[in-house]
């Protein structure tokens, strides 16, 4: 199953699962499972997985979507987490993950532009996979650390390098407005038979720079919940992000950056693309 939040025809917010080009309503407008996709993620409606029969449908094309898992989540991101962007980064081996974080106010649509800052002039993308908590998670083992996870769905993590290179703290290049896209679909845990297999591809204007599956991680998976809950709690609906490959724009030769027009692209397998137009920031 495909889950999206989305805006109705007749503009109300609400989330439902896609079907052969369809959006099936069920939000507050539609069969009102849940208020919105975090609440049946945190409510547990989604196994089984609800029936859809008498729902409102409209089509997928046309319509405008919202960040696939919104509301107020923890945001955990991890860095230079597969081993092509690490050598490309000239980065040493280390003994934990990079970790960082990323407002919630940054979650920003599939379908929607994405404005350039105009105070960075280096804005590059990150496609990446993202995983949503399912329960409470804190102090998790890695052999425990698949069932502390719901779905899942694709990321761009859009980054100002020279605001995340001002200091060792990357915090300020991450956070930015609109510089998180979400979507379009949530998948749960439960539908992808094997998430080390999963691909990821990122596309400017049609072109490859970004493919890995996730077998590649450096810190896999369950190392990430292990390490992040160490330091953290976390509560079904928080999200933590989990690496993206190499062939970013800052270590392209000469480096790339984005520019006014440009179309980025994150296909996920059996997620969808999340796909975002940049404008340039006035």
């Amino acid at each position: 199953m495909r889950y999206a939040s989305y805006i109705t025809a007749d503009g109300r917010d609400t989330w439902g699962v896609e079907r052969d080009g369809a959006l099936h309503d069920l939000g507050p407008s539609g069969l009102a499972v849940a208020p919105t996709l975090r609440d049946a993620i945190i409510e547990g409606k989604l196994d089984p997985a609800p029936a859809v029969d008498g729902a409102p449908e409209q089509p997928v094309e046309g319509t405008r979507f919202l960040p696939v898992v919104g509301g107020e989540p923890k945001v955990i991101c991890i860095g230079v987490n597969y081993l092509t962007h690490k050598d490309e980064t000239g980065r040493p081996d280390v003994e934990f993950p990079t970790v960082f974080s990323r407002f919630a106010d940054t979650l920003w649509p599939h379908g929607e532009d994405v404005t350039i800052p105009a105070d960075s002039e280096k804005y590059d993308y990150e496609g990446e996979v993202a995983l949503v908590i399912g329960k409470p998670a804190y102090r998790v083992s890695r052999d425990d650390a698949y069932e502390h996870v719901a779905g899942y769905a694709a990321f761009n993590d859009f980054s100002a390098r020279d605001w995340q290179r001002h200091t060792g703290q990357w915090i300020p290049g991450k956070n930015f407005p609109e510089s998180g896209t979400f979507g379009p679909y949530y998948v749960p845990a439960t539908d992808i038979d094997d998430i080390e297999a999963v691909e990821i591809t990122t596309r400017v204007n049609g072109e490859v720079r970004q493919h890995a599956a996730l077998s590649d991680l450096i810190f896999d998976i369950p190392a990430q919940i292990e390490y992040v809950t160490k330091f953290t709690p976390l509560a079904p609906g928080d999200i933590i992000v989990t690496g993206t490959p190499g062939g970013v724009g800052l270590f392209m030769d000469p480096p790339t950056f984005l520019a006014d027009g440009d179309v980025v692209e994150v296909e996920v397998t059996g997620m969808g693309t999340l796909r975002n137009t940049m404008v340039a920031g006035e």
